[in-house]
């Protein structure tokens, strides 16, 4: 008797997202494979061959072996940074990291007849978010007019003009103050005052700011639509309020339905988490989509919707897809 197909989750330990879609599979009988490149070397070995068809070998844990060929789909998540032996020095230790990330990580993006949700090179092209209101404005989102500057009259004229305004961070990178302690930059209102020639040290985003009566997650997986409106939130950005949040499942426009399976469709995405503000109207404005954004915070009736969907596409990856 053939032994099924296994699906590969790439991901760190502490995922709680990956987690409950991994709970979904085990009770659906299909085996898992859970792989974090960030212990590779030390705790991942890898043996890979090229041939006819492409990649042949297997990638071993402390606990599972995985042959390439026989990965029937990969549910790419937040797998940790490549990382190198202990007592290597810099330089040597980061010539060890580029060889894992271009080896190991080029083997893990070119597994053959393979499903991914979402390829990580698909993801990453996804991430930017010029890129992201570009197609957002062709697909035909409704986008709050937006400068991306490092030149701080342009960010003054722009504010004074669409003001109120607000100022977002275009990619949220790790950051830390003096003594190590994570730091996040926040969705913030900004006015013309405030602007100084700070703003010339980089790109930074500037947006007429919306004015919403609600937020809404939308989490596409595939041609499923699952949107959720977000009440209770004091300030501009709802992340910094969960304990105060409410939410409620809405249906999708037709119009915004349209919207979205283009925009999977032009970045080649099975996933994706839309952020879009409400206004009085009835309106839903775009602010970005998260390529690999998370939904595990949500109340379970809507979590094990969005489970079961992600599941479906890991366990049957030959069904149509956006």
């Amino acid at each position: 008797m053939t032994r099924p197909s296994p699906v590969l989750v790439v991901t760190r330990l502490d995922d709680v997202t990956a987690d409950g879609v991994i709970a979904e599979l085990g009770q659906r009988a299909v085996p898992v494979v859970r792989l974090d490149p960030g212990d590779f070397p030390a705790d991942v070995t890898v043996s890979v061959r090229t041939g006819s068809l492409g990649l042949t070998g297997d990638i071993r844990t402390p606990t599972r072996t995985v042959a390439l060929d026989r990965v029937r789909s990969v549910f790419w998540r937040r797998p940790r940074p490549y990382t190198a032996r202990a007592g290597l020095e810099d330089r040597d230790a980061q010539w060890c990291i580029d060889q894992a990330r271009y080896g190991l990580g080029g083997i893990l993006a070119s597994l053959p007849e393979t499903h991914y949700v979402n390829h990580p090179w698909l993801n990453r092209a996804a991430e930017y978010k010029p890129a992201q209101l570009s197609a957002a404005a062709r697909y035909g989102f409704r986008v709050p007019p937006t400068l991306v500057t490092n030149d701080v009259d342009e960010a003054r004229r722009f504010v004074a003009r669409y003001g109120p305004a607000v100022y977002k961070p275009l990619y949220n990178s790790e950051y830390a103050d003096a003594d190590g302690h994570g730091l996040t930059v926040w969705v913030e209102e900004v006015t013309s005052e405030e602007l100084d020639a700070g703003v010339g040290h980089t790109a930074h985003l500037f947006q007429q700011r919306v004015a919403k009566v609600a937020d809404i997650r939308l989490t596409a997986v595939s041609g499923s639509l699952f949107a959720v409106r977000i009440d209770g939130s004091p300030g501009l950005d709802w992340r910094r309020h969960y304990d105060d949040l409410s939410y409620s499942t809405i249906d999708t426009p037709h119009d915004v339905a349209k919207s979205v399976c283009g925009y999977l469709s032009h970045f080649g995405l099975t996933y994706g988490a839309f952020d879009f503000g409400l206004d009085a109207a009835g309106r839903w404005h775009f602010y970005e989509c998260n390529p690999n954004g998370q939904f595990a915070w949500f109340p379970e009736p809507i979590t094990t919707r969005i489970t079961a969907a992600i599941a479906d596409q890991l366990e049957y990856p030959g069904r149509d897809r956006t």
